[in-house]
Order: C-alpha cells, then structure tokens, then sequence
C-alpha cells in the first residue's frame, strides 16, 4: 500500500468514499471546499487510487479499486495525516470506530457506501408488494416490517414510510403494533412506523 496522503488528499478520497459514485470536480468544491487538480490530482492518478476523466472543463474523478482498498486501510490508521488538528484527530477516533465495525460484521465499505438512488413512489410500492410475497406464507399474512426493510434495497427510510402511509390510508395495507411487546428488539422499534401516535411493526397487504 502507499505512504500516507496529505490532508487534501485524504479529504478527496474520504468524500469520494461517501459519495461512492462519479463527482466533478465543482461538486467536489461544494462537498469538502475544494477542486482536484493539478499535482495532487496527478498523484492520485498515477497511485491509481482515482480514475479521473476531463470532460469539457471540468475533471471527473471516482475511487478505483486501489481507491476503494486505501480506504479501507486508512480506517485502520491511528491518528490524521499532518499537520494535525483536534477536529482531525477527532475524525480519525470516528473513522477507527467505523473499520472496527466493519472489521467486526466482516463488511466492506461497499456494503456502507452507495450511491444515492431517487426511487419513484411506483417504484417503491413495487418493491414493498413483492418483498411482502416472498416473506408472507398466505395472503394477508402479517409481516414484520424488521423483515420488510433490509429487502427494499436503497430506498429511504423517509420515502419507504411515506408510501407505507399511504397504502394504509388508501386501505391496501394494514399496519399493527406487535401485541407481545416483550418480544420486541432494538431492531424492531428501529423497523416501526409512527402512525396516529402509535409505533407499528406489522404489514398485511392486500392483493392487487
């Protein structure tokens, strides 16, 4: 692996990490407060850590699987590239935290990171109504939304509830709190949707 990067540098990689997609390079501005160009740009190519690509003005930049595995080991390093600050020092005590539990879990940073996707209200019911199938035994069988979620793939717990709501406004699902409260875990409190005041964690869909 390579010696450590500088400040603008890792600051680079750290929010090409995040993003885990494509960024050019004004957005980058707009992300961490400044562009990849010239020499550090050079450098990261050349490390092939990332794959730039000029497109009219503006450069392109994203993680190459070098990238992706200096990332990860960065998450492993004890203290911030110099010169080093408090606010620095501090980010390396969360970014440790964050490998060990990775580490832990036996995950990788693409398990983490993924590109943020705009899934379309149709689209969402959709992945609701054929997850519900492949986890209730009959029709209008209840499933517990801790089941539900994690097969919803990228869409936003905000989006998901706002649909949830709605099929249970318009009568096409049903959502019921657990009645044996005892048997709840952190996950399923998690998992719950808040409707009229109350947590719910059970959905009944009707067939369409």
């Amino acid at each position: 692996m390579t010696d450590r990067l500088g400040q603008k540098q890792t600051a680079a990689m750290l929010a090409l990490m995040v993003v885990a997609r494509e960024v050019s390079n004004p957005e980058l501005r707009e992300i961490v407060g400044f562009a990849l160009d010239g020499k550090e740009r050079r450098q990261l190519n050349g490390l092939d850590l990332v794959a730039s690509e000029q497109r009219g003005r503006p450069f392109y930049h994203e993680l190459t699987e070098r990238g992706w595995a200096w990332c990860e080991e960065e998450l492993s390093q004890e203290e911030a590239p110099p010169p080093r600050g408090s606010l620095g020092s501090a980010l390396y005590v969360v970014l440790g935290g964050l490998g060990r539990h990775l580490r832990r879990e036996k995950l990788r940073l693409a398990d983490l990171f993924m590109p943020e996707v705009d899934l379309t209200v149709e689209e969402i019911e959709s992945r609701i109504r054929i997850a519900y199938r492949k986890l209730s035994r009959s029709p209008r069988d209840w499933v517990s939304l801790v089941e539900l979620r994690p097969m919803l793939g990228e869409a936003s717990t905000v989006d998901v509830d706002a649909v949830l709501k709605e099929l249970s406004r318009s009568g096409q699902a049903h959502l019921v709190p657990e009645s044996n409260r005892k048997a709840l875990t952190a996950a399923d409190h998690e998992a719950a949707i808040r409707i009229g005041g109350e947590d719910n964690h059970l959905i009944s869909i009707e067939a369409p």
